[in-house]
């Protein structure tokens, strides 16, 4: 049962955060049709159920601002789950550094956390290490992600399904009986992951505490 429980923000702004996050998906060159299908499994029901996403383009910055506002709430939280969808996956590219990058310029938004980023992407290309390495100066990043604002159950939503409830598992790809690669647990490759597992469980509180729902789906 979705609640009722009234949202600050308009169908115009959460179409606009959706193409932006559509923007980030999009930046390093690399939507293919899996990571398409997850990401409209993660926002179509959350943000807005009635929103044909095969409509959905990309969003320029200027865009993104006339809509969310310059400097507003709103736009900083946006900018937080653009954060977490360019580095779910570990890793943090210069195509979605320079986005990210953009979109702070129209935000009119400066954060401490983003130079912590681009650091460690300056660092991944001088050192050959994995692109979130080494975690000791993600600490503006991690204080940044805790100040997500959660005041829209469709958010709240999203954060819980974007996030998995657990560390996944790590694995081995086989083909033809030999193994081709051999993929980490998710909070070996990531280490902002217990970060995004905090946030999850303030979304699953925001849920049952201030909205009433049924979060057991979630759990």
């Amino acid at each position: 049962m979705k609640s009722a429980v009234k949202t600050p923000y308009s169908s115009e702004q959460i179409t606009a955060w959706l193409r932006g996050l559509l923007s980030i998906a999009w930046a390093d060159g690399n939507f293919d049709a899996q990571e398409q299908e997850l990401i409209t499994s993660l926002t179509k029901d959350e943000l807005a159920p009635c929103l044909d996403w095969n409509s959905l383009e990309i969003i320029t910055p200027e865009e993104l601002a006339a809509v969310l506002g310059k400097g507003t709430s709103a736009a900083e939280n946006f900018l937080r789950t653009a954060v977490m969808v360019a580095i779910a996956d570990g890793t943090y590219s210069p195509s979605e550094e320079e986005l990210l990058q953009q979109f702070c310029q129209a935000l009119e938004l400066q954060t401490q956390a983003l130079t912590a980023l681009r650091h460690t992407l300056e660092a991944t290309e001088q050192t050959e290490e994995p692109i979130l390495h080494p975690p000791d100066i993600l600490h503006p990043m991690r204080d940044w992600l805790d100040k997500l604002d959660i005041q829209d159950p469709r958010v709240a939503r999203f954060l819980c399904k974007m996030i998995p409830s657990q560390c996944p598992f790590e694995r081995d790809v086989t083909l033809f009986g030999r193994k081709i690669v051999h993929i980490p647990p998710m909070c070996k490759i990531n280490p902002l992951y217990e970060q995004l597992v905090g946030l999850r469980f303030r979304a699953l509180s925001y849920l049952a505490d201030d909205c009433g729902e049924d979060i057991s789906a979630y759990i």
